[in-house]
């Protein structure tokens, strides 16, 4: 699938939406262990840093990566679109991740539910979005973005306790952040009409992804050893404020 929601791992001016996505991945791989679920394979990049250490690691996504996962004998990969997780017995996981995905999710309340019965008694979720108040445009891949309250009012329906972390970037990624902004807002001077807020959101899907990538490539040429500088770690965790870039919560069953 190309598209600006899939990161690549080899276009550099993917470079700080993908070392943006490792840094979660490396958090999350300090902490899982046992049977490890995956909602979310995008292109198939967090499996190196999962499957080394855990037991199982089940992958699930909606498109087929190009991970070749006979390289790896613990992992399952399932092409399924979810929710309902059809064919996952209930209290099967001691952890599920999904890094990026419930802002894509129509019923998102269903969504929680479903990782909350797939978990075993005392499991985790880890789970990562887009902090509403950080986004720079409307994104119409998007059903919804989440304020940092927002999520937690949405996980507390089907889990009891929460760590609440935000990623937020060091000198090095929010000079890149400002940049970005600097540029999506002459893309948005435009928009006088404030259009993206009032057309639907599939009529601007495509025109977004192309603007989108452009913006990165051109990012790319005029910042280029800032773009292709940022490493995962020049992001960090703290207790989430609305300053996040992406709300990082953990949440027990």
């Amino acid at each position: 699938m190309s598209t600006a929601e899939r990161v690549s791992a080899t276009d550099s001016s993917d470079n700080y939406v993908l070392q943006r996505s490792i840094f979660a991945y490396l958090e999350a791989a300090k902490m899982v262990k046992g049977q490890v679920l995956e909602i979310g394979t995008g292109s198939g990049y967090g499996v190196k840093y999962i499957a080394p250490v855990v037991d199982k690691f089940v992958t699930i996504d909606k498109f087929v990566c190009d991970v070749d996962f006979k390289t790896y004998p613990n992992v399952q990969f399932l092409q399924m679109t979810v929710p309902p997780f059809k064919g996952i017995a209930d209290n099967t996981f001691d952890f599920v991740v999904t890094f990026q995905v419930i802002e894509h999710i129509v019923n998102d309340d269903l969504y929680v539910k479903e990782i909350s019965r797939v978990l075993k008694p005392g499991g985790k979720l880890i789970v990562t979005t887009p902090n509403r108040h950080m986004s720079l445009s409307r994104n119409p891949w998007h059903i919804r973005e989440y304020k940092p309250n927002e999520l937690v009012t949405l996980l507390k329906k089907h889990f009891k306790n929460m760590n609440t972390q935000g990623v937020y970037g060091n000198k090095v990624v929010m000079d890149y952040y400002e940049k970005n902004k600097e540029s999506v807002n002459k893309i948005m001077k435009y928009d006088v009409l404030n259009l993206q807020w009032i057309l639907p959101r599939q009529i601007l899907q495509i025109p977004y992804d192309i603007m989108n990538r452009r913006n990165r490539k051109k990012l790319l040429e005029s910042n280029t050893d800032l773009t292709a500088g940022i490493k995962s770690s020049d992001f960090f965790l703290k207790e989430v404020d609305d300053a996040s870039l992406d709300l990082f919560y953990i949440a027990e069953k």
